[in-house]
């Protein structure tokens, strides 16, 4: 399928699909551009899933990127990007907020403004917080590894506190939060293994852990997570870039 990206008067871009199957409309109608390693679009995925909403996903090279994602997102030039009635919307938890305000079923959001707010903040916590601290974990080893191993953990005992006494955060079903920090169930676990660490000690988090088995027991959640063998050998392939151990 050919396309084309043009700009409407205010600048705002849209994409032309130059070809359209009718047996493909609906599906082509939700496109999401993603990288199957990615703990970014994979919260996309779940929320898209969720709700229900057929989509279709279009793996991306992010060490060779195509023409059109720079195209669609020519700030950050990242996964994921979601395409819906030829409008281009990125960054992960904006197009959380999107997709639920656009489908209606299976809300994400509390409807409370106090509790909306607080979802945020819990969700930009952990981005800034926890990722990028278990991250460094992953690709480090020494002293630098060490640092960023306590300071991940630091974040988790927050995260500890928040979810005591709940199945999934906020609420009895899983919501925004719950799909915004999801990645901590499955992708730390693979940073642990390829950077022979231990963030999510069961005996000192056993809250956050339970939480975790939770999470990945959903039928939806599980059924759509990347082969764990791939993520391992990738995120190795990260972590030599960097560490020469």
């Amino acid at each position: 399928m050919s396309y084309m990206v043009v700009k409407d008067e205010k600048g705002i871009i849209e994409v032309k699909w130059q070809t359209w199957s009718k047996t493909m409309e609906r599906r082509e109608d939700v496109k999401l551009f993603n990288f199957h390693a990615s703990p970014f679009g994979q919260r996309v995925i779940w929320a898209l899933k969720l709700k229900g909403v057929d989509y279709e996903c279009i793996e991306e090279d992010i060490f060779n990127k195509s023409n059109l994602l720079l195209e669609l997102n020519p700030v950050h030039k990242k996964v994921p990007v979601l395409v819906h009635c030829n409008k281009p919307i990125a960054e992960s938890l904006v197009i959380l907020e999107y997709i639920d305000e656009t489908w209606k079923q299976y809300p994400l959001m509390p409807q409370n403004p106090c509790q909306r707010a607080h979802a945020r903040f819990w969700a930009n916590f952990a981005e800034h917080k926890l990722l990028d601290a278990a991250w460094m974990a992953m690709r480090s080893s020494g002293e630098e590894q060490e640092k960023a191993v306590n300071e991940a953990r630091e974040a988790v005992e927050k995260l500890e506190e928040e979810i005591k006494g709940k199945r999934f955060f906020g609420r009895d079903y899983i919501g925004f939060l719950d799909i915004a920090i999801g990645w901590i169930s499955y992708w730390i676990p693979v940073w642990e293994e390829v950077g022979s660490m231990k963030i999510l000690d069961p005996l000192k988090f056993p809250a956050i852990n339970a939480w975790i088995t939770n999470f990945l027991s959903h039928p939806t959640i599980n059924d759509t997570l990347p082969q764990r063998d791939k993520m391992v050998v990738y995120y190795h392939s990260r972590r030599k870039e960097v560490s020469p151990f």
